[in-house]
């Protein structure tokens, strides 16, 4: 038995669907792709329906929900990031992005904002400033 996953066509043309329609896919995606179809056309549906679908909020307003949850949930470096680089992409300014991130101060605290916006910072390359005076990194 091979270790590889044999291609399948169908598989294939679903992920790269929902590549088009979200604009990433993540890691369990492509494994679920090759894994258990059933489940990811069942999963995809439930985020068509809550998320890409057009309905009364625009994607932009979507992405900025999204990436505030994810940094309140504290999810993977490269989920928030593929959120942050769709909205970049929607044309979503990296300050409006950051301000999303920030609603997350006072309802999940500095170590969630923090968590996210680490995130936000390797996406736009923010640059920060440096005390002039001896400091500890932390």
């Amino acid at each position: 038995m091979s270790d590889t996953p044999e291609v399948n066509q169908e598989a294939i043309e679903y992920i790269n669907d929902m590549a088009r329609t979200r604009g990433y896919v993540l890691p369990y995606h492509k494994l679920m792709a090759a894994a258990d179809m059933p489940v990811l056309k069942a999963a995809n549906h439930l985020v068509a329906a809550a998320y890409t679908d057009q309905r009364r909020l625009s994607k932009a307003t979507k992405e900025l929900i999204f990436i505030n949850s994810l940094t309140v949930l504290k999810a993977s470096h490269g989920q928030i990031a593929s959120h942050i680089r769709v909205a970049l992409d929607l044309g979503v300014s990296p300050e409006e992005i950051l301000e999303a991130i920030e609603i997350a101060l006072p309802e999940a605290g500095v170590v969630a904002f923090q968590h996210g916006f680490n995130v936000w910072a390797d996406v736009v390359g923010a640059k920060g400033i440096e005390p002039t005076v001896k400091v500890h990194e932390g």
